[in-house]
């Protein structure tokens, strides 16, 4: 069964750009270690009155947005194997001592079981 890693990234506004760079960057590694998909998206419609908003759920703060980016595995298995070269791939470790674009601290991260795939 596919699996998936969900992100829900506040980033200054300003910062979209080199996010962009990074994370094309990024995409890239992680296909090439065997991801399906690797898709990151910037908030655009995010003024909603249903449930709860990214930027309220993110705390958003006077000129951030939001990203919402998702990775694609074959399974959890998988995952855990992409992951792993990911982690010892020296072209992330270098992005990982890299001055941050936006609070990590306020990223939400999980692993999710796909139950409905069209």
């Amino acid at each position: 069964m596919r699996y998936v890693d969900g992100f829900v990234i506040p980033i200054p506004k300003k910062n979209v750009p080199a996010y962009r760079k990074l994370a094309a960057t990024a995409g890239k590694i992680w296909k090439e270690h065997g991801a399906l998909e690797y898709r990151e998206c910037v908030g655009d419609d995010l003024n909603i009155k249903m449930g709860t908003a990214f930027p309220k759920l993110t705390k958003v703060k006077p000129g951030e947005t939001v990203v919402f980016s998702w990775i694609v595995y074959k399974s959890k298995a998988h995952r855990n194997a992409v992951n792993k070269k990911i982690m010892k791939d020296p072209r992330i470790l270098k992005m990982m001592k890299m001055k941050p674009i936006f609070d990590d601290k306020r990223m939400s991260y999980g692993g999710f079981k796909i139950v409905v795939e069209k």
